[in-house]
């Protein structure tokens, strides 16, 4: 049996609201796009930074549902700003064959991180 690691879900185009240098570390998410993302407090991702080309590797915290944040933490604030769109990828260890039917979970953000 071979497993190989593909794209489990995806938040496309979110906007950072604050970068907070700090902070112990990771990624604060409004636990909407979470949910609608199938992601889970503590679950590594990889952030993409659109404006400047930056990826960084962390973990997520659930930030307060509804209030759109999408905040940098600890050293991860170095590697956007406030503004800046990002994209957040998860990806999942699953069985070569059962990975060709798979579907992840992707999610467009509505202004204000909004679903």
């Amino acid at each position: 049996m071979m497993n190989i690691e593909i794209l489990k879900s995806k938040v496309h185009r979110a906007i950072i609201t604050e970068a907070n240098l700090n902070y112990v570390g990771s990624l604060t998410l409004d636990e909407n796009l979470m949910e609608a993302a199938n992601m889970i407090e503590n679950e590594k991702i990889t952030v993409v930074n659109v404006n400047n080309g930056e990826r960084l590797d962390t973990y997520l915290i659930k930030g307060k549902r509804g209030s759109g944040v999408c905040c940098l933490n600890g050293p991860a604030a170095r590697k956007g700003m406030m503004g800046d769109v990002v994209v957040i990828i998860s990806y999942a260890m699953m069985d070569f064959e059962a990975a060709k039917i798979f579907k992840p979970w992707i999610v467009f953000p509505k202004e204000g991180n909004k679903l």
